[in-house]
């Protein structure tokens, strides 16, 4: 089961940024896909086919309902808020949380949407499925972010858990017809 790292792993790049001569290089998102790398209208038609708007927030603005703060993605209600700088896998992911909520719940979730950890796992199966769904992210890709991030899964990997450990998550969400959301070749 991934567990979720008390907070995103920027060691990397926080310790590059500590040098004042490499800061214009050092970011925390360096090498993962962002908001800015996709089409944003794709982004948003794939968050309202499961109900949910796509807020963007200006540059350097904060992001309402952010766990993590800055740049990760946020959640309020039936709302996605991210900017351009938002790692897509977080947008995903939070967005994931919204979707596997039961509708009732929805409407009152700010911030931390996660009940469980089975709940966080079919977030986690879920965001990767999606990712299918966006042009120029894909699967290998998100799975590639979400360790460079800092994702942590018993087996070491994105990859690893998803092909080898994910049972349990496909399950949960089978039990709940989220499956059916997604077109059949991508429920494996």
């Amino acid at each position: 089961m991934p567990e979720k790292p008390a907070t995103p792993d920027h060691s990397t790049a926080l310790a590059v940024a500590a040098n004042p001569a490499m800061t214009a290089i050092a970011s925390p998102t360096a090498g993962i896909l962002t908001l800015a790398d996709v089409d944003i209208d794709s982004a948003r038609a794939l968050l309202a086919r499961h109900d949910l708007a796509l807020i963007c927030v200006g540059a350097k603005a904060a992001i309402p309902g952010s766990y993590w703060g800055e740049p990760e993605a946020g959640v309020i209600g039936a709302t996605v808020y991210a900017r351009s700088d938002t790692p897509v896998h977080s947008l995903l992911h939070e967005a994931c949380h919204l979707i596997v909520a039961p509708a009732a719940k929805r409407a009152s979730i700010h911030t931390d949407a996660s009940d469980s950890q089975a709940e966080e796992d079919a977030t986690c199966y879920l965001q990767i499925l999606l990712a299918d769904e966006l042009a120029g992210v894909g699967r290998d890709r998100l799975m590639t972010d979400m360790d460079m991030w800092g994702y942590s899964f018993r087996l070491g990997s994105a990859r690893a858990w998803f092909d080898r450990d994910a049972e349990d998550a496909r399950a949960w969400l089978a039990r709940r017809a989220l499956l059916s959301h997604t077109p059949a070749s991508m429920a494996r």
